[in-house]
């Protein structure tokens, strides 16, 4: 299975005003296992960026004056992404932004949705933690991820972290379960596997031991003045 964690950061909040992708990061998953390849790129989205979005991501019209245009690396990325699973949180935001990059060529490419398919990992932790915040930050500190560096927003660093939260997210509590389902069913088997004991031994009275016992009950029934209760037992038959 191949997977591509990805993440973005914009000029603003609605492309449908013009906003822009600044900032494209993606890391590579095949079977569940960082491969080392990525595709990170800064862009120059020939317009200002927000005032509000900077205090987010911190990424100036100055830095991104001489960057690349979207048109410049759209083959490159569409080549790395085709064919994977895209695994992004709040993947409508993302999915929108790049799909109005790629309605702005004239190109007549396909939107991500034709050559990609899309996982919401916001969506699925609200089904995994209904009623709880699952921010990427809310979700790191449930899963006990590092983003001690995650000062400011930036698209490689929260798809890095993204793809450390989406693998514990489906895979740890998954394993956790087995291996204690394991230790279970192996403390079971300790406490019922029947035990096996050496077989008991029977010790048999010598005559002179069964003559001394005989001599002492007779003691004892002369001065009880009668047989003994063991002695009536015995006659009994009990």
């Amino acid at each position: 299975m191949r997977q591509i964690v990805l993440d973005t950061e914009t000029t603003g909040l609605e492309p449908s005003q013009g906003h822009r992708v600044i900032e494209i990061g993606a890391v590579e998953l095949v079977d569940r296992r960082l491969t080392g390849r990525q595709f990170h790129r800064y862009l120059n989205p020939e317009r200002e960026v927000e005032a509000g979005a900077l205090e987010v991501h911190g990424l100036s019209d100055e830095f991104l004056a001489d960057k690349p245009l979207f048109s410049q690396v759209v083959d490159e990325f569409m080549t790395f992404v085709s064919g994977a699973e895209l695994v992004i949180h709040n993947a409508p935001f993302d999915v929108g932004f790049l799909d109005s990059e790629l309605e702005h060529l004239d190109r007549q490419l396909p939107a991500l949705g034709g050559v990609c398919s899309i996982l919401d990992t916001l969506e699925l932790a609200r089904t995994m933690h209904p009623g709880m915040r699952n921010s990427l930050d809310a979700l790191c500190r449930r899963y006990d991820v590092d983003n001690s560096r995650r000062e400011l927003h930036g698209a490689l660093l929260d798809a890095s972290i993204l793809a450390e939260v989406y693998l514990r997210m489906t895979g740890g509590q998954t394993s956790l379960t087995l291996e204690l389902a394991g230790q279970a069913a192996q403390a079971q088997t300790s406490v019922t596997r029947p035990q096996e004991r050496p077989p008991l031994l029977r010790q048999v009275a010598s005559e002179a031991e069964r003559a001394q016992h005989r001599e002492r009950m007779a003691q004892i029934e002369a001065a009880s003045g009668g047989p003994t209760i063991w002695q009536r037992l015995a006659d009994s038959g009990v």
